[in-house]
């Protein structure tokens, strides 16, 4: 049985199939989702009803992103903050239009039913975007840190590689788990195109939202797995994600 961590695919549900296709996923394999399912290109509620009709059929694990958080928000109460429209919560609400109150409600719990961070049987991490505490998740004060956190990433990739883990001068935050794998800040940041390996830190967001592919990782063998650009999959809908890139890449969200 494989294991994939699977990065953010904000309403990209053309690159998530291709992708599931192109790595020949079938019902033995556990897929873990590492949050971000809505927001970007145009099939936002179609991507989380795929991810739902997914769950009943294979092993999957649904980590909760920030724009899944606003996301459910909306659904449970209608209103919508103007941060989140901002950010690709006015092409989500257009993604719902056709979708009865019935739907929306297994949406809902759905979203309610998602998980901060997971934790495997080999002490593998699974979080969003990270997380601050010196002591780990289970001691983290705000489950925002689980959404929007950047400095576990910006971290990892300054420690140097010579630097033992039994040093005192290993960051203590990377002690606790066997490995962590994140999403949320998008590799092109860094001028990759392919998941990134930091210490023991694995960024599988290769940013799908904008001109990235969408990627997986085999967290046994590190095997990866991709689909096109999404601009490719969507070449009509460039134009409108062109801010919301400026402000990902502006480490703003």
């Amino acid at each position: 049985m494989r294991t994939l961590a699977i990065g953010d695919i904000h309403g990209g549900l053309k690159g998530l199939v291709e992708l599931l296709e192109t790595a020949t996923v079938n019902t033995d394999d556990r897929l873990i989702f590492m949050g971000d399912y809505v927001d970007g290109w145009s099939e936002s509620a179609q991507t989380v009803q795929y991810l739902y009709e997914l769950s009943q059929t294979n092993d999957c694990i649904f980590i909760k992103g920030n724009h899944d958080a606003w996301c459910e928000t909306w659904l449970r109460n209608n209103k919508a903050p103007k941060v989140w429209l901002d950010h690709g919560g006015e092409g989500t609400i257009e993604s719902y239009s056709g979708l009865s109150k019935e739907k929306k409600q297994v949406h809902l719990k759905f979203f309610e039913q998602m998980k901060h961070y997971h934790l495997d049987e080999q002490n593998r991490l699974f979080v969003h975007a990270g997380f601050t505490s010196l002591h780990g998740v289970s001691q983290e004060n705000s489950k925002s840190t689980f959404y929007y956190d950047r400095t576990l990433w910006e971290m990892a990739i300054t420690v140097d590689k010579s630097i033992d883990e039994d040093s005192a001068f290993f960051p203590k935050r990377l002690k606790h788990y066997h490995e962590i794998y994140i999403g949320h800040t998008p590799t092109l940041n860094f001028n990759s195109v392919e998941p990134m390996n930091a210490v023991n830190v694995w960024n599988v967001d290769t940013g799908a939202a904008f001109f990235g592919k969408l990627s997986a990782v085999d967290i046994h063998s590190k095997d990866i797995y991709q689909s096109k650009a999404l601009m490719e999959l969507y070449p009509d809908e460039r134009g409108r994600n062109q801010q919301s890139l400026n402000d990902i890449l502006g480490n703003q969200f």
